[in-house]
């Protein structure tokens, strides 16, 4: 059976939808991902005894995408409300951004 899933997980509340092409997978998404950026708001954890975890240091939100050939790469929406494009099973590897590439360009061109 062909399609790809996106898992959305925020916290402790995860949520899965299918789709039929990448396309509409990859639109959900960005449009999910957009409005967790937005609502992102981590406060620096740790002190003096603990390391220290600043809000950029904090994953607040995963958006994993999987289907044909394989394929798992994501989103990962900081605490501060920047994102990164991954790629990766075991070991998730970042996508770099070019100049002017949101995290979600980064991600289309990664899996295309």
């Amino acid at each position: 059976m062909g399609g790809y899933s996106v898992t959305v997980r925020r916290g402790p509340k995860v949520e899965r939808s299918r789709f039929e092409d990448l396309a509409s997978a990859l639109d959900a998404i960005e449009q999910q991902g957009r409005a967790l950026e937005n609502d992102a708001d981590a406060p620096a954890l740790g002190g003096d005894l603990f390391r220290r975890f600043t809000p950029v240091q904090r994953v607040v939100a995963r958006l994993e995408l999987s289907g044909a050939a394989r394929l798992q790469a994501g989103i990962d929406v900081r605490g501060d409300g920047s994102s990164e494009a991954w790629t990766g099973r075991v070991r998730r590897r970042v996508v770099h951004q070019r100049a002017e590439e949101s995290a979600y360009d980064a991600l289309r061109r990664a899996v295309a």
